[in-house]
């Protein structure tokens, strides 16, 4: 594995949007994660409210200076819950595990949740090594906890 030589975090800027944009299209990424791509108008519509809500905690991810996708921390169903997305280029080095570790002292509130589909297995391995914890399937979705 070729592991970076630098991952930070910034905050996401609207400039970061049309490579998002670009990553949620690639239909291999769109199998793993099981959730729908957005079209143009409909991504950008999203992230326009993603953006300005205050209680949503947003980073991109950085790798040797180079934008290589976000974190995202958002409650949903009373549930304070962890999202990350990397482009296909930075699958596979270690930089979802490190990232998350990064993120996640910037989130004060305690407990957090994750979800993946099933056949994740690279996002459960994320998880796992970042300490959280299995609680089993819920809803088709395997839920994952970190206190």
């Amino acid at each position: 594995m070729n592991s970076p030589d630098l991952i930070s975090l910034r905050l996401i800027n609207e400039a970061d949007l049309p490579l998002f944009y670009e990553h949620q299209l690639d239909q291999g990424a769109v199998e793993m994660v099981g959730l729908p791509s957005r079209d143009h108008d409909a991504f950008f519509t999203h992230w326009a409210g993603v953006m300005i809500n205050e209680s949503i905690i947003l980073r991109t991810i950085l790798v040797d200076g180079q934008t290589a996708g976000y974190l995202t921390c958002f409650v949903r169903e009373e549930l304070r819950q962890v999202g990350y997305w990397l482009g296909r280029d930075f699958w596979g080095k270690g930089i979802a595990t490190r990232s998350l570790q990064l993120f996640l002292p910037l989130i004060p509130d305690r407990p957090l949740y994750a979800f993946t589909s099933p056949h994740n297995q690279a996002s459960q391995k994320v998880l796992l090594h970042n300490n959280f914890k299995s609680l089993g399937e819920s809803d088709g979705l395997l839920k994952f906890e970190f206190i």
